[in-house]
């Protein structure tokens, strides 16, 4: 049976991994996939680089619609990123009737609605492991292991970036900015780090989650988005004292509001409690924790990022998809897990009607009363207290920390508590409010 023929639309680090893993391990792909996978055009800026890379080993152009429009090849896979050129070269890619497989979880997050109906048309398969958690076989997971369950959540660990900036702030002490030019100098950060620290690479990943856990459409403009960048260094320590430990989690599960369903989906600090498994995953590593109503929690943990981590999960899908290239398409695994007649439009809900665990810190005037008007606030709300931890104030100083831990409240009812707070004179500055989430 002739080999399927692959055009690499990009040659960098994930691009040139899947380069050297397909050709190092031909024979075993071959094996598993019961015929040959070949790369035999790359589309790059820079010819003499990539020239040099594949040494021989296929075409290299550098004009991408050769590779999309080049009728001898049967699989794109899209590693050039972005959102406007990446969306018109899959799009005609598809319109050609080619596969595609791609890294880019921000154009699957923000036009995946679009490019599924149009590969669903055409009767070909869009293939996207890699643009989420890089190695770990995440979507597989909830699309075909996890098919048995009705999704109840999932949260995950799914920015390398800001796992590493975290795990330093804690094992060290450091402060945000001080760490941040720490991980730039490895590596771990771009120069301009803004998609990571802030939550919107982590929100691209639970957007497409949350559509294949639940099966609904790709709804990024309604996750709620929030970063790393204003974490203090204090918080992380505090934290530590009671228990937990501050991740960037991406959350998405079902929640009932006012007897509706509805969906949640949000990116932001968390407090873990330090016993899980997944507090215990440090550095630049990635992990996903999904809870189904049969299998209940499993977690999935491994390299998020990398050249060859991501073009492990790149290659899964070109075997995948050459496993099926002649089955019918009716009968392929849908994109989305769920049949595209049998979606459903379950309501994103807005931040103010979830409901979770928080910690807040208060700056206080060390006085008497200021312990019993914080807690009335709260109880005015019905927020009641899990833990609290009072700090003594330093020597010479007039002011300290109370840091309280709540159960269970609705955003609404913590934020409104919180502009009482602030309104008293015995409260220096802001509350700082961090979510937590037990995961049990």
């Amino acid at each position: 049976m002739k080999s399927i023929k692959i055009g690499l639309l990009g040659l960098g680090n994930v691009g040139y991994g899947t380069f050297s893993v397909l050709k190092r391990n031909q024979e075993e792909i071959k094996r598993r996939a019961g015929r040959g996978i070949e790369v035999v055009a790359v589309a790059v800026r820079d010819m003499a680089r990539a020239e040099a890379l594949v040494a021989g080993g296929c075409k290299v152009v550098n004009d991408p619609y050769l590779i999309v429009n080049d009728p001898e090849i049967d699989i794109v896979v899209e590693l050039i990123g972005g959102y406007d050129l990446s969306k018109t070269l899959v799009m005609q890619a598809i319109a050609n009737g080619k596969h595609v497989v791609t890294a880019n979880k921000a154009l699957l997050a923000v036009h995946g609605n679009e490019i599924f109906a149009a590969a669903q048309d055409k009767g070909v398969m869009v293939a996207f492991e890699a643009a989420v958690a890089g190695g770990i076989p995440i979507i597989k997971a909830l699309r075909e292991g996890l098919t048995a369950n009705r999704i109840e959540w999932i949260a995950g660990i799914i920015n390398g970036t800001t796992n590493f900036i975290l795990s330093e702030m804690r094992d060290k002490g450091l402060d945000f900015a001080t760490v941040l030019k720490q991980a730039q100098e490895l590596g771990y950060a771009e120069a301009d780090p803004t998609f990571d620290i802030e939550g919107v690479d982590a929100a691209h990943k639970a957007t497409i989650m949350s559509a294949i856990a639940f099966g609904i459409p790709v709804q990024f403009d309604k996750a709620y988005v929030e970063g790393i960048s204003n974490l203090n260094a204090v918080d992380i320590r505090y934290a530590e004292q009671l228990g937990y430990r501050i991740k960037l989690l991406g959350i998405t599960k079902r929640a009932t509001v006012n007897g509706v369903e509805g969906i949640e989906l949000r990116v932001h600090p968390t407090l873990i409690p330090a016993k899980r498994l997944i507090a215990n995953v440090e550095g630049a590593m990635n992990a996903v924790l999904v809870h189904g109503d049969a299998v209940g929690a499993s977690l999935y943990s491994g390299r998020g990022a990398g050249a060859e981590p991501t073009a492990s999960s790149v290659i899964a899908d070109l075997v995948d998809i050459t496993r099926l290239a002649t089955a019918d398409p009716e009968h392929r695994v849908p994109h989305l897990a769920f049949q595209p007649n049998a979606m459903t439009d379950i309501a994103i809900l807005p931040m103010s009607e979830i409901t979770t665990s928080y910690y807040l810190r208060m700056h206080v005037a060390d006085q008497p009363g200021v312990l019993a008007d914080l807690t009335r606030i709260l109880a005015e709300r019905g927020i009641s207290i899990d833990a609290m931890l009072q700090k003594e104030p330093a020597e010479g100083e007039t002011h300290t920390d109370i840091i309280m831990l709540t159960h269970q409240t609705q955003e609404k009812n913590v934020t409104a508590a919180i502009e009482k707070m602030e309104a008293l004179n015995s409260v220096v500055g802001t509350v700082t409010k961090i979510r937590l989430e037990n995961l049990s």
